[in-house]
């Protein structure tokens, strides 16, 4: 079998990927080990034949490139808007790296630990996969970073897990970090109107683009015995019935303002003015505004939600579409068919790929990377993980730039992560499975583990001093943890435990910034 193997590395590598798939899915107490499966699969195939990991270099290339090129284009966005939101989280959290970063070149020394080994063991007890192959690109090559980052990543996910476990538990004050707006969803009622009012002029209404305090929208209104779509430039009469949609708090606020809460829902009523969700899936639209639409100038309607994901948006006038966004909007009847056009409302579609995009930012990512800077007696270079990586978070950013869009569906952006992250995983655990074999149960692994677990305890308690120093509440401090982390699993862990989007929030602000960082310290690392 091991000389089939040989023979057919395309066998070998997939074997790799449906055994490690099939580990990765196995419940070892709160942890799953997801994609790392291939991993350590990989390893324990590759210690088998030193032949089974030959020439799998452009194997682990192109995986990586999708990994982090697909994580660049989701995380674009958030990322951005979180610089100026969380400015102090992610600033502290980059110090704090930097400082683990010498920790790990102390303890090296004190261990006894080679250069390779200890910056495979900062890349693997904080997950970072395109650390790892910062720093083995780094080494020329060498098998020393795959070693230390294989025996220290499920200490990194064990002992995180325990942690965030004791952070949710323990009520932060949180005096910057308000509880969530969206926290309960949204609500939609129909108002009795008591006096004259402007659209514009009801409390906390979402018409006019630039406006940050939006939480309402509106959707129906009855005048007489005309039911049509309530529009920005509407002065609202007495007796008039409004339907308002949005953030409940908000919303009651703004019904109790301009009258009272009536017992009929015009909502139930679908006979002139109806409403549907429609499937974003025209590139045209993607990346496009809500108020870039002119849906009340051009169809009479109104976008009033938008789920993404599990989660559904109130339509803010400046909030951008996506691909596979679905969104509900508002019109009379005879207008479905021409607000069903403008969106694509495809399903196949959404499931499809631009590749003339996906390989120019791939291109341009890679470009990047062979850039190299200079710093002091070393040299930095982006290299094929942070290169794409960064070229990612722009094109994520921008989202689109004429008649290219660089947004993928997250349905499909998640699949093509899966697989680069899975192809990389596999290659480098088969090229390094002997290396491994000769290391892992020796007095350097040994020595590996309680680095690890020194490391990661100092760093996690210090990043808990940080949210409690900066006013974070509990959720987001863990959701933050975890990205600081950056195991998917470990988000995961944190919901099973809150359902709070803040810990979400905070997990996309400290996730792409953390690769970043841990890219750029690993190169350090190895090169003391």
């Amino acid at each position: 079998m091991t000389e089939i193997l040989a023979q057919t590395p395309l066998l070998t590598v997939f074997l790799v990927v449906a055994l490690g798939s099939a580990l990765g899915a196995i419940k070892l107490g709160p942890v799953r080990f997801g994609a790392a499966g291939a991993l350590f699969v990989g390893l324990a195939i590759g210690a088998l034949d030193p032949r089974l990991g030959e020439g799998l270099g452009l194997a682990q290339a192109i995986g990586l490139a999708l990994f982090v090129y697909t994580i660049g284009i989701a995380a674009g966005g958030s990322f951005f808007r979180d610089l100026r939101t969380q400015t102090p989280l992610m600033a502290g959290a980059a110090a704090l790296l930097v400082v683990i970063g010498a920790i790990a070149i102390l303890l090296a020394r004190l261990l006894g630990l080679d250069p390779g080994v200890i910056g495979g063991t900062f890349a693997g007890m904080l997950t970072a996969t395109p650390a790892l192959a910062a720093a083995t690109s780094a080494l020329d090559g060498s098998t020393d970073p795959a070693v230390g980052y294989a025996i220290a990543y499920p200490v990194g996910v064990l002992v995180t897990m325990l942690m965030l476990t004791l952070v949710v538990r323990r009520p932060l004050p949180g005096t910057r970090d308000p509880e969530p707006l969206a926290a309960a969803g949204l609500l939609d009622i129909t108002v009795e109107i008591e006096r004259e009012v402007r659209v514009e002029d009801i409390p906390g209404i979402a018409v006019t683009p630039g406006r940050s305090d939006g939480q309402v929208r509106m959707s129906y209104l009855l005048r007489g015995a005309e039911v049509r779509v309530a529009l920005p430039e509407d002065t609202l009469q007495p007796g008039d019935h409004l339907v308002l949609v949005g953030i409940p708090a908000a919303v009651r606020h703004a019904a109790d303002a301009i009258g009272h809460r009536a017992d009929r829902h015009l909502a139930d009523d679908r006979t002139v003015v109806d409403f549907r969700r429609f499937v974003v899936s025209d590139p045209q639209v993607a990346g496009r505004t809500v108020a870039q639409l002119r849906i009340p100038a051009r169809f009479r309607g109104i976008l009033t939600r938008i789920r993404r994901g599990d989660r559904d948006l109130l339509a803010l006038p400046d909030m951008r579409l996506q691909l596979g966004d679905r969104v509900r909007v508002v019109v009379p009847r005879e207008q479905m068919p021409a607000i069903s056009r403008l969106f694509g409302d495809s399903e196949k579609k959404v499931t499809e790929v631009d590749f003339l995009t996906v390989g120019l930012g791939i291109t341009v990512g890679v470009l990047a990377g062979l850039i190299t800077l200079p710093l002091g007696g070393i040299s930095l270079a982006l290299g094929s993980a942070a290169g794409p990586l960064l070229v990612g978070l722009l094109l994520g950013r921008l989202e689109r730039t004429g008649p290219l869009v660089w947004a993928m569906p997250g349905a499909a952006n998640l699949t093509i992560r899966q697989l680069g992250l899975v192809l990389f995983l596999a290659a480098v655990g088969l090229s390094n499975g002997q290396a491994f074999a000769a290391t892992a149960f020796s007095r350097t692994g040994a020595m590996v583990v309680l680095a690890a677990v020194v490391m990661l305890v100092v760093g996690l308690l210090a990043f808990w001093a940080l949210g409690r120093a900066v006013g974070l509440s509990a959720p987001r401090t863990a959701g933050a943890m975890a990205g600081f982390v950056g195991q998917p699993a470990l988000l995961s862990h944190v919901g099973t435990m809150i359902d709070d989007e803040r810990a979400e929030s905070g997990y996309s602000a400290l996730y792409a910034m953390g690769i970043i960082v841990k890219i750029i310290v690993v190169q350090l690392v190895v090169s003391l």
